[in-house]
Protein backbone atom coordinates (compact mmCIF):
# COMPACT_ATOMS: atom_id res chain seq x y z
CA UNK A 1 0.00 0.00 0.00
CA UNK A 2 1.17 3.48 -0.69
CA UNK A 3 1.23 6.49 1.59
CA UNK A 4 -1.80 8.73 1.23
CA UNK A 5 -1.29 12.14 -0.27
CA UNK A 6 -3.77 14.94 0.32
CA UNK A 7 -6.83 14.30 -1.87
CA UNK A 8 -9.55 16.79 -2.81
CA UNK A 9 -12.22 15.25 -0.53
CA UNK A 10 -9.98 15.67 2.50
CA UNK A 11 -9.05 19.33 2.03
CA UNK A 12 -11.84 20.72 4.24
CA UNK A 13 -11.06 18.30 7.08
CA UNK A 14 -7.36 19.11 6.91
CA UNK A 15 -7.98 22.88 6.81
CA UNK A 16 -10.34 22.78 9.82
CA UNK A 17 -8.00 20.60 11.86
CA UNK A 18 -5.07 22.91 11.16
CA UNK A 19 -6.99 25.80 12.73
CA UNK A 20 -6.63 24.24 16.21
CA UNK A 21 -3.92 26.15 18.09
CA UNK A 22 -0.91 24.03 19.02
CA UNK A 23 -2.00 20.59 20.17
CA UNK A 24 -5.36 21.95 21.30
CA UNK A 25 -8.55 20.41 20.08
CA UNK A 26 -11.12 22.19 17.92
CA UNK A 27 -14.62 22.39 19.46
CA UNK A 28 -16.08 19.64 17.24
CA UNK A 29 -18.76 18.95 19.85
CA UNK A 30 -20.19 22.42 19.13
CA UNK A 31 -20.19 22.13 15.34
CA UNK A 32 -23.43 21.04 13.66
CA UNK A 33 -22.82 21.46 9.92
CA UNK A 34 -25.74 21.07 7.53
CA UNK A 35 -23.72 19.15 4.94
CA UNK A 36 -22.80 15.55 5.66
CA UNK A 37 -21.54 12.60 3.68
CA UNK A 38 -19.27 9.59 3.87
CA UNK A 39 -15.59 9.21 3.19
CA UNK A 40 -13.68 5.98 2.66
CA UNK A 41 -11.57 6.18 5.81
CA UNK A 42 -11.32 3.17 8.13
CA UNK A 43 -9.62 3.09 11.50
CA UNK A 44 -8.65 -0.57 11.74
CA UNK A 45 -8.73 -2.62 14.93
CA UNK A 46 -4.93 -2.30 15.17
CA UNK A 47 -5.11 1.52 15.04
CA UNK A 48 -4.14 2.12 11.40
CA UNK A 49 -5.94 4.86 9.48
CA UNK A 50 -6.71 3.70 5.93
CA UNK A 51 -8.07 5.85 3.09
CA UNK A 52 -9.31 4.15 -0.08
CA UNK A 53 -7.23 1.07 0.78
CA UNK A 54 -3.98 2.98 1.44
CA UNK A 55 -2.59 3.28 4.95
CA UNK A 56 -2.01 6.86 6.03
CA UNK A 57 1.62 6.63 7.17
CA UNK A 58 2.19 10.28 8.03
CA UNK A 59 1.75 10.54 11.80
CA UNK A 60 1.12 14.32 11.74
CA UNK A 61 -1.77 13.81 9.28
CA UNK A 62 -3.30 11.06 11.42
CA UNK A 63 -2.95 13.30 14.49
CA UNK A 64 -4.63 16.11 12.58
CA UNK A 65 -7.58 13.90 11.63
CA UNK A 66 -7.87 12.59 15.20
CA UNK A 67 -8.45 16.14 16.47
CA UNK A 68 -11.65 16.52 14.41
CA UNK A 69 -13.01 13.04 15.16
CA UNK A 70 -16.36 12.87 16.91
CA UNK A 71 -18.57 9.99 18.00
CA UNK A 72 -22.31 10.53 17.58
CA UNK A 73 -25.09 8.00 18.28
CA UNK A 74 -25.04 7.07 14.58
CA UNK A 75 -21.28 6.54 14.27
CA UNK A 76 -17.90 8.22 13.94
CA UNK A 77 -17.46 11.46 12.01
CA UNK A 78 -14.68 13.80 10.90
CA UNK A 79 -16.28 17.18 11.61
CA UNK A 80 -15.55 20.70 10.40
CA UNK A 81 -17.67 23.84 10.78
CA UNK A 82 -19.10 23.31 7.27
CA UNK A 83 -19.38 19.53 6.83
CA UNK A 84 -19.11 16.20 8.56
CA UNK A 85 -17.91 13.01 6.92
CA UNK A 86 -18.79 9.58 8.31
CA UNK A 87 -15.95 7.10 8.67
CA UNK A 88 -15.66 3.47 9.80
CA UNK A 89 -14.04 2.47 13.09
CA UNK A 90 -13.52 -1.28 13.50
CA UNK A 91 -13.01 -1.21 17.27
CA UNK A 92 -11.76 1.87 19.17
CA UNK A 93 -10.40 4.87 17.27
CA UNK A 94 -7.20 5.04 19.33
CA UNK A 95 -4.68 2.66 20.91
CA UNK A 96 -3.10 3.25 24.35
CA UNK A 97 0.54 2.43 23.61
CA UNK A 98 2.40 3.49 26.75
CA UNK A 99 1.81 3.73 30.50
CA UNK A 100 3.53 5.79 33.16
CA UNK A 101 2.65 4.92 36.76
CA UNK A 102 3.27 7.63 39.32
CA UNK A 103 1.68 9.48 42.18
CA UNK A 104 -0.09 12.82 42.67
CA UNK A 105 0.90 15.49 45.22
CA UNK A 106 -0.91 13.56 48.00
CA UNK A 107 0.90 10.32 47.12
CA UNK A 108 -2.14 8.66 45.51
CA UNK A 109 -1.51 6.43 42.48
CA UNK A 110 -1.84 8.02 39.04
CA UNK A 111 -1.76 6.15 35.73
CA UNK A 112 -0.90 8.22 32.66
CA UNK A 113 -1.39 6.76 29.21
CA UNK A 114 -0.10 7.86 25.80
CA UNK A 115 -2.03 7.01 22.64
CA UNK A 116 -0.95 6.29 19.09
CA UNK A 117 -2.22 9.74 18.02
CA UNK A 118 -0.36 11.76 20.66
CA UNK A 119 -3.00 12.14 23.35
CA UNK A 120 -1.90 11.94 26.97
CA UNK A 121 -4.61 10.78 29.34
CA UNK A 122 -4.63 10.39 33.12
CA UNK A 123 -7.02 7.65 34.23
CA UNK A 124 -9.54 8.83 36.81
CA UNK A 125 -13.21 9.74 37.20
CA UNK A 126 -13.29 11.55 33.83
CA UNK A 127 -11.15 8.97 32.01
CA UNK A 128 -12.42 5.55 32.98
CA UNK A 129 -10.76 2.20 32.33
CA UNK A 130 -13.13 -0.62 31.44
CA UNK A 131 -12.53 -4.23 30.45
CA UNK A 132 -14.82 -6.30 28.25
CA UNK A 133 -14.41 -9.98 27.47
CA UNK A 134 -14.25 -10.75 23.75
CA UNK A 135 -16.95 -13.42 23.21
CA UNK A 136 -15.07 -14.96 20.27
CA UNK A 137 -11.75 -15.44 22.09
CA UNK A 138 -12.70 -15.15 25.80
CA UNK A 139 -9.80 -12.67 26.05
CA UNK A 140 -9.99 -9.33 27.88
CA UNK A 141 -10.47 -6.18 25.75
CA UNK A 142 -9.42 -3.20 27.93
CA UNK A 143 -10.37 0.38 27.00
CA UNK A 144 -9.59 3.87 28.27
CA UNK A 145 -11.92 6.84 27.78
CA UNK A 146 -9.88 9.55 26.02
CA UNK A 147 -12.36 12.37 25.31
CA UNK A 148 -16.05 12.95 24.54
CA UNK A 149 -17.01 9.31 24.04
CA UNK A 150 -13.82 8.38 22.16
CA UNK A 151 -11.86 5.47 23.58
CA UNK A 152 -8.46 3.88 23.19
CA UNK A 153 -8.00 0.14 23.18
CA UNK A 154 -5.28 -0.54 25.74
CA UNK A 155 -2.55 -2.45 23.90
CA UNK A 156 -1.64 -5.92 25.14
CA UNK A 157 1.80 -4.92 26.53
CA UNK A 158 0.26 -1.98 28.41
CA UNK A 159 -2.52 -4.21 29.76
CA UNK A 160 0.14 -6.67 30.99
CA UNK A 161 1.72 -3.76 32.88
CA UNK A 162 -1.65 -3.04 34.50
CA UNK A 163 -2.05 -6.69 35.48
CA UNK A 164 1.44 -6.71 37.03
CA UNK A 165 0.59 -3.72 39.25
CA UNK A 166 -2.97 -4.88 40.03
CA UNK A 167 -4.14 -5.46 43.58
CA UNK A 168 -6.96 -7.62 44.89
CA UNK A 169 -10.17 -6.21 46.34
CA UNK A 170 -13.11 -8.49 47.13
CA UNK A 171 -12.00 -11.22 44.73
CA UNK A 172 -11.32 -8.80 41.87
CA UNK A 173 -8.02 -7.54 40.50
CA UNK A 174 -7.85 -3.85 39.80
CA UNK A 175 -5.78 -0.71 39.67
CA UNK A 176 -6.26 2.73 41.19
CA UNK A 177 -5.70 6.09 39.53
CA UNK A 178 -6.89 9.58 40.34
CA UNK A 179 -8.81 8.31 43.37
CA UNK A 180 -10.82 5.82 41.27
CA UNK A 181 -10.67 2.02 41.47
CA UNK A 182 -10.81 0.18 38.14
CA UNK A 183 -11.54 -3.56 38.17
CA UNK A 184 -9.61 -5.32 35.42
CA UNK A 185 -10.49 -8.98 36.02
CA UNK A 186 -11.24 -11.75 38.48
CA UNK A 187 -8.60 -13.21 40.74
CA UNK A 188 -7.62 -16.56 39.25
CA UNK A 189 -8.41 -19.57 41.40
CA UNK A 190 -5.26 -21.43 42.47
CA UNK A 191 -4.49 -24.53 40.44
CA UNK A 192 -4.34 -27.67 42.59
Amino acid sequence: MTELDTKPGLDGVIAAAKQAPGRGLPPVHLWNPAHSGEIDIVITADGRWVHEGATINRAPLVRLFSTVLRRDPDGYWLVTPVEKMKITVEDAPFIATALDAGADAEGRPVLRFATNVGDEVEAGPDHLIRVEIDPATDEPRPYLHVRRGLEALISRPVFYELVEMAQERDGTLGVESGGTWFPIGPVEAPVS
